[in-house]
């Protein structure tokens, strides 16, 4: 057989393989996918009931975007933060949804997270620029970190995703999008150190989306295109992880319970059909789940003080009440 008809032959071979291994990558996602749900739904369901809930407009014109992220106070006040230009990126809302005081017009390209540390202050992190910013509850902005580094993607995510304070009052900082690390800060703004790298192995991410960090400072990073919760040392050394869950968007701890949003991987990201889950951080058992079937859901959890939970959903949140 002469070179020129192997060579032909392989060109003919090449797209059936392609297409063999894109059905065998959608075989294995939905099998993956019908795993997850199983685990899932043998977890119990817990006594919570969404209720939809959407900040007010205080005038006319005024309007909220997709909302990336949600906060909570010890008072229970709630702290927005979206991406609409009719509003300001940050929203301060009460439990009627009355807007109690708004800023940051002009401080973000892409808002992300926001997160509240143990004094009260707002921080809130940028995935196109890679600022992270720290303002006191009336908006009054406090200190700017600058990341950088930030490397080519080809669209314009390409910065950090999240910030979680540490017992020694040290920052960490999830940087996902172009890069797979995080970075530790002390309280000033100054960089200690930095771990992780591409991949799928033990300290490795693809997409490290969120951050929280417990009391005796066992991080738990949400892994979230590898479908796992990595847990590492306050130095960055890798302990154990959570693995098999879908693609996880948020993280919320709160004493003994790791909420967590996630969607299955044989679904396209931010479309309809997800699960809020309750994770013992320590275990990884699922101690119960919330079915979200709502679509451009779950992006950021958070828990009330009552203990109810919240999660984004679009330009508005979903409020879990119990029953």
């Amino acid at each position: 057989m002469s070179l020129r008809i192997v060579a032909n032959l392989c060109l003919i071979c090449l797209p059936l393989f392609a297409q063999d291994a894109g059905q065998f990558d959608k075989e294995a996602q939905a099998k993956a996918a019908a795993d997850l749900r199983a685990r899932i739904e043998a977890s119990p369901k817990l006594p919570f009931k969404s209720v939809h809930f959407a900040a007010q407009p205080p005038v006319a014109s005024w309007e909220s975007g997709f909302i990336s992220w949600v906060a909570v106070d010890g008072k229970g006040v709630i702290y927005e933060i979206q991406r609409g230009d009719k509003a300001d990126p940050v929203l301060v809302v009460d439990h009627e949804g009355k807007v109690l005081r708004s800023w940051g017009k002009g401080d973000y390209k892409i808002p992300h997270s926001i997160r509240i540390d143990p004094k009260g202050n707002v921080w809130t992190v940028d995935a196109g620029s890679s600022v992270i910013i720290k303002y006191s509850p009336l908006g009054e902005k406090l200190m700017t970190i600058t990341v950088g580094e930030q490397p080519e993607t080809g669209g314009a995510f390409h910065g950090a995703t999240d910030v979680a304070f540490g017992p020694n009052g040290h920052l960490l900082i999830t940087d996902g999008y172009g890069n797979a690390r995080v970075l530790e800060y002390t309280s000033d703004g100054k960089r200690v150190r930095q771990w992780g790298k591409p991949g799928a192995g033990p300290g490795e991410f693809h997409l490290p989306h969120a951050i929280q960090i417990d009391e005796e400072g066992t991080v738990y990073v949400a892994d979230r295109e590898n479908g796992r919760i990595q847990k590492f040392d306050l130095d960055g050394k890798f302990l154990s992880e959570i693995p098999h869950l879908g693609r996880i968007y948020s993280l919320k701890l709160v004493g003994s319970v790791l909420w967590a949003g996630m969607q299955p991987f044989n679904q396209p990201p931010g479309s309809p059909g997800g699960w809020l889950v309750k994770l013992d951080p320590r275990t990884g058992k699922m101690m119960g789940h919330l079915d979200v079937p709502e679509a451009r859901a779950l992006h950021s959890v958070e828990q009330m003080p009552s203990g109810e939970p919240l999660a984004t959903m679009d330009n508005q949140l979903l409020w879990f009440k119990a029953k």
